[in-house]
């Protein structure tokens, strides 16, 4: 895989990691009631489960990409439109507030681990979305097998450093972070980001 592709691949990742999810709201909510005890037991959780849903996702991904033009630009065309939903959708919703009623006891960091790792290889929109969004970093005349390796390696590795940092930050801003306007804020960059995304890969090329 050329490293330009590779650093490109790095960048959107982490863009699209950053925006809160179902995921990052889970961890967000066990470090605001647990503190920072489970913060690793949340990362390798969520790595667990993005490792998962995305070896799920490209396990028949292979012969789509290889299969022509034609399916290589209606599955752009797909996940352009995908991409630009989330965002539309993420631009309109209201500000989901960090509960208040979690429970306070103490959870054992597996049970933690279990529930991070089953909430995000489970979320059935993470696999529609790895199946749109990784086409791009591909390159179709070369071997699938180590580019799958590297992305999944290189996307797990960045989603449990976001989880690590996300539950780091929720433990110490835990007033603040539950202000409707900061939620709302994170929002709006979150849908602009992803709408950025789906014009982006309307404009990919196969080659």
């Amino acid at each position: 895989m050329p490293f330009d592709l590779w650093l490109a691949f790095v960048a959107a990742s982490t863009v699209l990691l950053i925006i809160p999810g179902p995921t990052i709201l889970l961890v967000m909510s066990y470090a605001l009631t647990q503190g920072r005890r489970v913060a690793v037991a949340m990362a390798l959780g969520v790595a667990l489960g993005d490792f998962i849903a995305m070896s799920a996702s490209l396990a028949g991904l292979g012969a789509l990409v290889l299969a022509s033009a034609m399916v290589f630009t209606v599955l752009k065309w797909v996940g352009a439109v995908y991409l630009v939903y989330l965002g539309v959708k993420l631009l309109r919703s209201r500000p989901a507030l960090m509960p208040d009623d979690l429970s306070p006891e103490r959870k054992p960091a597996r049970a933690i681990f279990g529930h991070a790792a089953a909430v995000t290889a489970l979320n059935p929109k993470s696999i529609a979305f790895f199946i749109a969004f990784v086409p791009q970093f591909l390159r179709p005349e070369a071997a699938l097998a180590p580019q799958f390796g590297i992305l999944i390696a290189t996307f797990v590795s960045l989603a449990a450093l976001n989880a690590l940092i996300y539950a780091l930050l929720a433990d110490r801003l835990r007033a603040r972070i539950r202000r409707p306007s900061v939620l709302q804020w994170m929002n709006r960059a979150g849908g602009g980001a992803l709408v950025g995304m789906g014009a982006l890969t309307a404009t990919m090329s196969r080659s």
